[in-house]
């Protein structure tokens, strides 16, 4: 786009920003609760609601807490909900069985929001992290993290999670040809209808180490993720991999992180036209929580004006922890 400007006095710009009701009817991009998938962690037992330390005003919740917590963001127009498992660590192996046991918390707080919130969205994630005793997403073999038997391990956990009623499978893996066996398998149990929003363009970050205490898998990881999860420098993998899972069966793509890779979610909006969602992960999350919780920044504004920024991005919605607080102030 070219615009065409009279010279000055003639054009003012200011004029377009001097009242907020000009500036309401000037604004560009606009949110709304609508665009937030709201990521809970739920852990064992009975009315437990644990703070988790390193992200200020986010907690643990046992299963009849996350029903409360979807029945929250239901009723404030929140149309997704994700959930990610605190798991015992005694029911972490190298195997990683727990992860398509029908009757894990993931597959137990599924069946419970069904019940209670049938017409909210639930995504699950299909990684093996949370279950493996080594802390990764794939099986470790002679210190290799290894692709073709992890996503043979992969399907039955997305089968499970299926059967259970998720709506949408999140594959954060990062292994190559899963959304194909993901997308055949789920064709042949007959859950057609199940959404894969792939993690197609995830990135080897420093910013996920407070979801890593969340989940309980800070002190199991045995090296790092990189070779499975991007270099931060490289912007043309990020399209090639979109490309791959697109052709193969993803019905959404997400980058992850969000803010430092707004760029990617651009080139991504504008190469392949498919639904974009970012992860606001939790690194981004605690750095504004954390600073707005001291009075070093307005939390509020920062948070709007960094959920503004997905959006203006070109993303279609955003994985965010902020999912409750940001739609009350929407609100109003």
């Amino acid at each position: 786009m070219q615009p065409t400007l009279a010279p000055y006095p003639a054009t003012r710009l200011r004029r377009l920003r001097r009242t907020p009701a000009i500036r309401a009817l000037v604004q560009e991009t606009t949110i709304s609760p609508a665009d937030f998938i709201w990521p809970v962690f739920v852990r064992d037992g009975e009315g437990v609601v644990e703070p988790i330390a390193s992200m200020p005003g986010v907690n643990r919740l046992s299963v009849d807490k996350v029903v409360e917590a979807a029945t929250e963001a239901h009723a404030l127009g929140i149309p997704a909900i994700c959930l990610f498992p605190y798991t015992d660590p005694a029911l972490k192996t190298e195997d990683c069985a727990e992860a398509w046991n029908p009757d894990n918390l993931s597959n137990r707080a599924t069946r419970a929001i069904k019940q209670a919130v049938p017409d909210i969205a639930i995504m699950t994630d299909v990684a093996l992290d949370p279950y493996n005793i080594n802390g990764h997403d794939g099986f470790v073999e002679a210190g290799e993290i290894v692709n073709d038997r992890t996503v043979e391990a992969l399907v039955k956990q997305a089968l499970s999670q299926a059967d259970a009623g998720a709506d949408i499978i999140g594959p954060s893996d990062m292994m190559d040809g899963r959304i194909g066996a993901l997308r055949s398998a789920l064709e042949g149990a007959g859950h057609q209808n199940v959404l894969l929003l792939s993690y197609a363009a995830k990135y080897a970050s420093a910013f996920y180490g407070p979801f890593r205490d969340a989940v309980g898998a800070s002190g199991a990881l045995q090296g790092d993720k990189k070779t499975y999860q991007q270099d931060p420098g490289n912007s043309d993998e990020a399209m090639r991999l979109i490309a791959r899972d697109l052709a193969e069966g993803a019905d959404m793509i997400m980058v992850k992180p969000g803010m430092p890779y707004l760029d990617i979610c651009r080139r991504a909006h504008e190469m392949f036209g498919a639904p974009t969602f970012a992860y606001q992960v939790s690194g981004e999350y605690a750095m504004i929580a954390g600073a707005g919780e001291r009075g070093w920044i307005d939390g509020d504004k920062a948070m709007m004006e960094s959920l503004t920024s997905f959006k203006r991005a070109g993303c279609d919605g955003v994985l965010t922890y902020f999912a409750p607080a940001a739609a009350r102030l929407l609100n109003g």
